[in-house]
């Protein structure tokens, strides 16, 4: 039985609960609505307009209703007169088929129907910069290699330690938090859940890192790449199956290669197969792409990968196998749609695991200096634009995520794509002005 939230809020004493839910873009839309009225919104649910978001809907639709997932609510740590409550879209009393949230649970309802259940964890970077957005908002922070740095990550110690003390006390199970490689980078772990939670958790953690931060007087970006010479922010995703009951990891095989089951290694080759189009979902902005694609950072590599590959416990790749029983996609940034991300990465697995589709050689290298020796290997989409055609070509993954969805994805980015295209920068006018 799902929670009772007026019930709830009396016991913890909520004043307003944040009736939430994330558009395509990845954007969060809330109301606030009043302790008082939570028992009532739970049943009919909070009202609004899905052309005033990132939605592919007129003025003329309908009012759609978030209909909360009261065992999903969290009480906000910095203001606990608070909570907030992500719900699932329904207009006319139907399922809004291009809400994220109603996407990944779509594709979830596909994997328990092949009797598998994806547990996933999260690997959110992100940068604490002045409040302007030019720099980072440490001035000391100057190492070529900062990663790990102890001073720097000390003198971001009341910003860090508020919020990892935050996830202790939502008892998601926080277990580390470090200086990543970019000046001004930090990363911050804890423990991994069923996909949907671990979607709602990666919601929540960016609303709460910039509301921290804000109360620091900083200001916290999970922006793919915000400085050009510095590494960008990924959201490496580790993921393993499950069976239903979550007794047995489906892709642990102590007898197989590198402790993966040959389930695992078809569910691997799924991801592989539909990597390029899938892009189109896990790096999902023009700035996304110039991580993935960038030259050499200050600190000497990327950390991110630009070919469809994976390997053992070897960073240079796509996919990494750091442990028996897990992948870590590497692909994805701070930009993507955490429900998006889930779903588009599950369903490209569960295409394999049908398809018995093998993921080909494991490939033991650095990619970075090493990997244009290897022939046929599939690069990574250069650009936004490419990797939406990609997606658009994809019936896998159109069938599995639903045409509604994938129709008003393909033409919101393709729009976005549109928009950049028609800005004309500094550099052009530099180049090109005297031709």
């Amino acid at each position: 039985m799902a929670t009772d939230l007026a019930k709830y809020g009396e016991n913890n004493d909520i004043k307003f609960f944040l009736m939430n839910f994330t558009d395509l873009f990845g954007t969060q839309r809330s109301k606030l609505v009043p302790a008082a009225a939570i028992g009532a919104m739970q049943k009919s649910g909070a009202g609004f307009a899905g052309f005033a978001t990132w939605l592919d809907m007129t003025p003329a639709h309908p009012d759609m209703f978030a209909m909360p997932d009261g065992d999903a609510v969290i009480q906000l740590p910095w203001k606990p007169e608070v909570a907030w409550v992500p719900g699932d879209l329904y207009m006319d009393s139907r399922p809004v088929a291009q809400a994220p949230r109603n996407v990944l649970q779509a594709v979830i309802s596909q994997a328990a129907d092949m009797g598998v259940l994806m547990k996933a964890g999260v690997e959110p970077e992100f940068h604490l910069i002045n409040e302007d957005g030019s720099a980072i908002s440490d001035q000391r922070d100057i190492q070529e290699k900062p990663c790990y740095d102890q001073s720097a990550l000390m003198r971001r110690y009341d910003v860090i330690a508020e919020i990892c003390s935050s996830l202790g006390q939502l008892g998601w199970g926080p277990y580390q938090n470090d200086h990543e490689d970019a000046n001004g980078q930090f990363e911050i772990n804890w423990d991994f859940y069923d996909c949907l939670k671990t979607a709602d958790q990666l919601c929540f953690f960016r609303f709460m890192v910039k509301s921290i931060a804000e109360k620091h007087g900083l200001r916290a970006t999970f922006m793919p790449k915000p400085f050009s010479h510095l590494t960008g922010n990924g959201c490496h995703v580790h993921a393993s199956l499950w069976s239903q009951d979550g007794a047995s990891c489906l892709t642990h095989d102590p007898d197989g290669e590198l402790g993966i089951s040959e389930l695992g290694y078809h569910f691997l080759g799924g991801v592989l197969a539909h990597a390029e189009g899938l892009a189109a979902i896990t790096n999902p902005t023009v700035n996304s792409y110039k991580r993935i694609n960038a030259p050499v950072s200050s600190s000497g590599s990327t950390w991110a990968p630009n070919t469809v590959t994976f390997g053992g416990n070897n960073r240079t790749h796509m996919v990494r196998v750091p442990d028996e029983g897990r992948f870590e996609f590497r692909l994805a940034d701070g930009a993507a749609n955490p429900y998006l991300l889930m779903a588009g990465y599950l369903a490209a697995g569960l295409d394999g695991i049908a398809n018995k589709t093998h993921p080909g050689k494991r490939l033991d290298i650095d990619m970075y200096a090493d990997g244009h020796k290897v022939r046929g290997t599939k690069k990574l989409p250069l650009y936004l634009i490419d990797a939406i055609r990609l997606f658009a070509k994809d019936k896998v993954l159109r069938s599995a995520m639903g045409n509604e969805f994938c129709d008003a994805y393909i033409k919101l980015k393709t729009n976005d794509w549109n928009q950049y295209s028609q800005h004309l920068t500094q550099w052009e006018r530099d180049t090109t002005l005297d031709c």
